[in-house]
Order: structure tokens, then sequence, then C-alpha cells
């Protein structure tokens, strides 16, 4: 696999960083190393999953899914870098809804004319990431609101305050999700794609766990160097953190996910594209924000959930154009086309806007 090939930069990037190497170097570096150990984690996972069956081995895939990302979004946090943390937050939302599902739906409608799905299991996830994304975007109406009447100060407890409401909720969701998708409906949500895809662990349990630690802990370590390194970084390349927060470090911490999205729409299995590109979306705004949330009260280093005016009519439009592409149950390069188009606009906005 390409992606095992830039391993290398793993004992590279912890060189650099102990040498106290420029810090692009180091930035650049440990993005590429993260790649392919993003990659292990994913197949670690899905080998545990394998033998734990299908409701245990669903929490693990839901709960590992964005684990890279995360881990990289809490070394940010610790940084204090927020903003970049709540950047990468909304990006991850949009390079799930117009990158990864545009790829798939354009590469693989160029193979097929017209690609099916379970319209009820997308129509669902899409109902739940609607209701999701509107939770977290409460903060920022609320903020927008509050600041006409009360001062500065007061509103940004009151936002963290109603941030950490928000949170608990969507985590209470997010199992609530997991209890429907998982127990209560799962004949409902299955389909035959899953099905076919079922196979039995090619790997021990141990080690499944070892690479699953291993690589965690390597991911760990090159996500504290890219934080690090950030700001040399972002100085080199002539790019704005907010940039790198929106666009670069959503990539970076999915790339295996978006890899695997794609190969399974181009052998016909739509499904499972939507199933990656729209599930990890939730997850994300219903475990991954309110865990970073609660995870800021720890650190000491409080975050809400505001986000800027440009983020919020970019999730809003990912979500609109999202609903009315799975909305009829099938899809064509057309779609996708328009799907990657939306994500290359808000992107140049994002890349053309003021530091």
């Amino acid at each position: 696999m390409f992606l095992n090939l830039l391993l290398i930069f793993v004992p590279i990037a912890f060189f650099l960083e102990f040498t106290n190497a420029n810090g692009t170097l180091i930035f650049a570096a440990s993005a590429l190393a993260i790649l392919p150990l993003a990659g292990w984690m994913g197949r670690a996972t899905e080998e545990l999953a394998a033998r734990a069956g299908s409701t245990i081995g669903g929490l693990l895939n839901a709960t590992f899914g964005n684990a890279t990302e995360l881990i990289i979004a809490f070394f940010a946090l610790q940084a204090g870098k927020i903003e970049v943390v709540k950047a990468s937050i909304i990006g991850s939302i949009l390079g799930n809804l117009l990158l990864v599902m545009g790829l798939a739906v354009f590469l693989g409608g160029l193979k097929f004319r017209t690609q099916r799905f379970n319209i009820q299991s997308a129509g669902l996830v899409t109902s739940m990431l609607t209701l999701s994304v509107i939770a977290l975007l409460v903060p920022t109406v609320f903020d927008l609101a509050a600041r006409q009447t009360e001062a500065a100060g007061l509103v940004e407890r009151l936002d963290v305050n109603l941030s950490d409401a928000t949170a608990v909720v969507l985590i209470l969701l997010y199992v609530a999700n997991i209890v429907f998708s998982l127990v209560t409906h799962k004949d409902v949500l299955s389909t035959a794609d899953e099905e076919g895809e079922e196979h039995g662990p090619n790997w021990s349990v141990l080690r499944a766990v070892g690479v699953l630690l291993g690589a965690t802990i390597l991911v760990g370590f090159m996500s504290e160097f890219l934080v690090g390194s950030l700001e040399v970084a972002t100085r080199s390349f002539g790019l704005s953190e907010f940039f790198v927060g929106l666009i670069l470090i959503p990539i970076i911490g999915n790339a295996a996910e978006h890899a695997a999205a794609v190969l399974f729409a181009l052998r016909n299995k739509m499904d499972l594209a939507m199933t990656i590109a729209l599930g990890s979306t939730v997850q994300v705004a219903l475990l991954v924000a309110p865990l970073l949330v609660l995870a800021s009260l720890l650190i000491g280093s409080p975050m809400s959930l505001v986000v800027s005016p440009i983020e919020m009519v970019a999730v809003f439009a990912a979500v609109i154009i999202a609903n009315s592409v799975v909305r009829d149950g099938e899809t064509n390069w057309l779609e996708g086309a328009l799907l990657l188009g939306v994500y290359v606009l808000i992107g140049s906005a994002v890349f053309f806007y003021p530091a």
C-alpha cells in the first residue's frame, strides 16, 4: 500500500523535532507521518470489530473513526489554539460532506451511470446530521444576539456555559444514535453491501490491540510535533491558521477514511461509501466536538462552540447540498461534481480570508 511508504517520515519527524530543526520541515514530516498511522489505526479497529461482532464492532468503528483528528485537536487545545480547533471541527464536517462524498460520487459516477444506496439509512443519518449541526450552531446565534444587549466579557462566559450544556446534549444524542443504529433498528439500517463485506479477522487480538495502541501513541507524538510547528509553518507557507484548521488538518486526519469511501464507490458499493462519509460527519458533530468542549474545561482553557459567520454559512450550505444529493437514493457523477465545486468555493474563500 502506497501510504505505508510514508512511515519513513515517523523517524524523520522524531529526528527533526529533537534536533530543533526548521519548524516547516517538522510540520511537513509530521503531517506525512500521520497519514499511514491513521490507516493502521483504522485497520486494527476493523480487525477487532470482526472479532467482537456487529454491535460492539460498530461501536469500536464509531469510537475510533475520528481518533486521529481528535488527538490532533486535543494537542492544539493544549497549545491554546482554540480557533484552530474550532476550525478543524467545522472543516471535518465540510470535508466529509463535500470532499469525501463528492469524490466518491464523482469517481463512482464516472464508472457507473447511476449508483444506488439505502435511502432509508441515508435519510436517517442526514436527519441526525441536520439536527446536530443546528445544535452546534446555536451558540453562534446566541452569541450574535446576546452581544446586542450585554457586555462582551459576560457574553463570552455565557457562550462557554451554553456550549458546555450543548456538549452534554450532543453526547446523549450520540449514545441514542448508537443504540438506535446497533440495537433497536439495526435490521432497518443494514445493507446488502455490509453483509457482503463481512469477513473473519486476519490478525490475532494481541496484534490488533498492539497495532492500535502503538499507532495511537505515535499519532499523539506526531500531533504534538505538528501543532508545535504550526505557527512557523503557516508563516513559511503563507497560509493562515484558519485555513490550516479548516482545510489541511481534516484532510490529514481523515485521509485513510477518505480513500476507503472512494474505493467502495469504485466497486459500486455506494451504501458503504455513504456510511463512511455521513457516519463520520455525525461522529464529529455528536462526539468529537462535545468531547473537545468538555476536555477544554479540564485543561483550564474553556472553549465555546461559537464560530465565524463564514463557517456558519459554509456548514449550512454543506448540509443543504448533501441532503439534496441523498434524498432520492441514487447518485451520478454530476452530483459529485456539484459537491466538489462547493468545497472548492469554500476553500477559496477561506484561503483569501484575512488572517
